[in-house]
């Protein structure tokens, strides 16, 4: 039993690297374990995104009967905050510490919005579907108590990402930042996953009391992981805090006028706009579309949110090993862009022919798309960043994702209100609301495509040039 353990031990060891282009970012200084522990705050954040966009979307619009639009418009609440992940980031790169840290203290901040935000979330919910009616609680409480709890929320999520993603890249060499990037990305989709077939499994039968006690595990879970990711990965540096001190410090206009003055920064910054706006609009109607439209349960349609987060985790597995191999991103950019389009395609079909599996195959396609998409345009970005400064181009990266998605969202929902409303006097079918937000989608995806094509053109050419540029070197001719 034993030799055939240890052979086996072996093999793995042999076969992690060649399927998991990420693995080989390890160090001894750095090992794999203590990578995947601090990966935990990825496991936080992404079952915030599948409890907020997911569980509790589904919940309020068919269970507790919140119109979409308000709905929608809490899920936007943290776009408010989405612009300042530049200025987090930024901070976080010339944070003043005593003890020489800088992305620590931003990250226990950020968890303890987080936990804020959870505990007061579910009372705020029943009181603004009226279900406290009975203790005569004015709407307007609710009301405002569920925007508070969800701007937390979105103020932590933000915070924990953006400084997260910084310190893992401060631990490893500066040629393996796409690499640990990668890991972490992988492992929030992970999480997503996991936490889609729990909560799923926890509502199968759902009452106002359940609902309670799973966002309040939630905010301790979040706690505990964040305390264990957090534990003793930013070591600390008393010669780096005394010479920050001496250092004059550099101003954020200066430093972001010298991010989006290198070339293809703000054509980027437009294709990750557009295309997370692709992606996004679908985030709060895919599991309302399953439930009104083709009869899931509370059950099915949060498993659709694990197809789609296993999608995009085979869609960043692709790109990490592509992107290993020297592949530019823009082309894995436009080739997600491409994927999405068939994939909402799919899922305007399933309304009328097949149903359930080609709008499953549908969701899939677009999860792959959005992993292709999400790797590619997040790569591009640390490779275009200023020596010193990856926290303030993450933060970037997270402010035009995070505002672009929140929009998407809200702006989804508005359309989709707007026409159930006028649906018994236009007599409009149940699904063409949502058809036509998908179709939408596939028209800004279209747009990406385009843009990444034209990215891709600009580097190759910019590659070309700097080849031809090149001093030419003679071979010595020996006698």
């Amino acid at each position: 039993m034993r030799p055939f353990r240890d052979m086996a031990l072996r093999r793995l060891v042999t076969l992690a690297p060649r399927y998991l282009p990420f693995a080989d970012v390890a160090t001894e200084d750095v090992p794999l374990s203590r990578l995947l522990r601090l990966s935990l705050f990825q496991i936080t954040v992404g079952m915030a995104l599948v409890l907020l966009v997911g569980t509790l979307n589904r919940v309020m619009i068919v269970e507790l009967a919140v119109p979409a639009t308000l709905v929608s418009g809490m899920l936007a609440i943290p776009l408010l905050f989405a612009p300042f992940r530049t200025l987090i980031g930024f901070k976080s790169d010339t944070h003043k510490s005593a003890l020489g840290w800088r992305r620590a203290p931003y990250i226990w901040k950020g968890t303890l919005y987080q936990f804020g935000g959870f505990a007061i979330m579910p009372f705020a919910l029943l009181v603004l579907s009226g279900y406290a009616e009975a203790v005569d609680a004015p709407q307007w409480i609710g009301l405002s108590a569920a925007a508070l709890s969800f701007l937390l929320v979105g103020i932590g999520v933000h915070m924990v990402q953006t400084v997260g993603l910084a310190l893992a890249t401060d631990l490893v060499k500066e040629e393996d930042h796409p690499k640990v990037v990668g890991l972490m990305y992988v492992m929030l989709l992970v999480g997503m996953v996991i936490s889609a077939l729990i909560y799923g499994a926890l509502l199968t039968n759902y009452t106002p009391g359940r609902l309670i006690q799973v966002i309040q595990a939630s905010a301790v879970v979040t706690v505990a992981l964040n305390l264990a990711a957090l534990w003793k990965q930013e070591s600390r540096n008393r010669e780096r805090a005394i010479a920050m001190e001496t250092e004059r410090p550099e101003s954020f206009r200066s430093a972001w006028a010298e991010l989006i003055a290198r070339p293809g920064a703000v054509q980027l910054m437009v294709l990750i706009g557009l295309g997370t706006f692709g992606f996004g609009m679908a985030d709060v109607l895919l599991e309302p579309y399953g439930g009104q439209a083709l009869g899931f349960s509370v059950a099915q349609t949060t498993l659709l949110t694990a197809i789609l987060a296993t999608g995009t985790l085979i869609g960043f597995a692709i790109a990490s090993k592509t992107l290993s191999s020297g592949q530019p991103p823009e082309r894995l950019a436009a080739l997600g862009a491409g994927l999405g389009v068939p994939g909402f395609l799919a899922i305007i079909l399933s309304s009328f022919a097949i149903g359930a599996p080609l709008f499953v195959a549908g969701t899939l396609a677009i999860g792959m798309g959005a992993g292709l998409f999400g790797h590619a345009t997040l790569t591009a970005t640390i490779r275009n960043a200023p020596d010193g400064r990856v926290g303030l181009s993450l933060g970037a990266w997270g402010a035009v994702q995070a505002t672009c998605a929140g929009l998407g969202v809200l702006l989804a929902g508005l359309i989709r209100d707007a026409l159930v409303a006028s649906s018994a006097l236009t007599g409009l079918r149940l699904q063409t609301p949502y058809n036509l937000v998908f179709t939408i989608e596939m028209i800004f995806l279209a747009a990406a495509l385009v843009v990444a094509v034209q990215l891709l053109v600009r580097t190759k050419r910019s590659a070309k040039t700097m080849r031809d540029s090149a001093p030419q070197t003679n071979p010595v001719e020996v006698p």
